[in-house]
């Protein structure tokens, strides 16, 4: 490759590697101030529709509209009765989720390494040379223990986890499409108000129909590509917060 083309070449890559390195640092940047970003659900590609989907009133029912009630008949077509499927099945259904997290986790580490080793090397003969290397090295240079070495290592270390994590809570999720073998994914965001805090609530994740109870719930252990988040914004919040200047001197500092 000629000098110049390969000079062109560096040249037109630059500008990459340098967008490259400025979205990296932009995004670390952003994860040190705003926290880290739950990742989209992967079944492979992304699932969760950025607006909600909702198809027309009839489009895909299971069910004829209802009609008038004709004579001598106590029930309409398509009327819901006591022997119909109240489950969640469709784009647009309700369906409840019960998040019942109650997760424990404990792991202890001890590791203990030590190694000692000497060598020792002198040259005895070596063609008739060994007196001659005197003039050539040092003067403190002797042939019978030209390398002597001596290492000990000892290292030590220790760990320790502990964690606990409870939430009980229930929320309303959306059936937001349903996937070819016939699981269905559902998406719900909840929101609560206290003066000036929202406390938020999402969770998302695909669902089997055999999994959903009679009454219409579903355990969050049953939701595959889970994806739940608690937390809220606000003056509250705000405090309990670290600040984004004492955040990014946390994450970027090099003592």
């Amino acid at each position: 490759m000629s000098r110049p083309l390969l000079i062109l070449l560096l040249a037109s890559a630059a500008p990459l590697a340098g967008c490259s390195a400025i979205s990296a640092v932009g995004s670390s940047m952003k994860t040190a101030v705003k926290g880290p970003q739950m990742q989209p659900m992967s079944y492979p590609s992304a699932l969760v529709p950025t607006s909600q989907t909702v198809m027309p009133l009839g489009a895909s029912s299971r069910e004829p509209m209802p009609q008038p009630a004709s004579a001598n008949s106590l029930w309409r077509t398509g009327a819901r009765s006591f022997f119909h499927d109240q489950r969640a099945a469709r784009v647009g259904d309700i369906l409840t989720v019960l998040i019942a997290i109650d997760d424990s986790a404990s792991t202890s580490n001890a590791t203990n390494a030590e190694r000692v080793s000497t060598n020792k090397a002198g040259i005895t003969n070596l063609f008739g040379l060994e007196s001659s290397l005197g003039k050539i090295l040092p003067k403190a240079f002797s042939p019978a223990s030209a390398i002597n070495t001596n290492t000990d290592y000892n290292a030590t270390g220790t760990g320790t986890i502990a964690r606990k994590e409870q939430i009980k809570l229930t929320i309303a999720a959306v059936v937001t499409e349903l996937l070819p073998n016939g699981n269905m994914v559902i998406q719900g965001r909840q929101e609560v108000k206290t003066n000036n805090d929202v406390r938020e609530l999402t969770v998302a994740g695909i669902v089997r129909p055999e999994d959903i109870t009679s009454t219409n719930t579903i355990l969050h252990t049953q939701l595959a590509e889970a994806r739940i988040s608690y937390g809220g914004r606000g003056d509250v919040s705000a405090v309990q917060k670290t600040a984004g200047g004492t955040a990014l001197l946390q994450r970027f500092t090099p003592f």
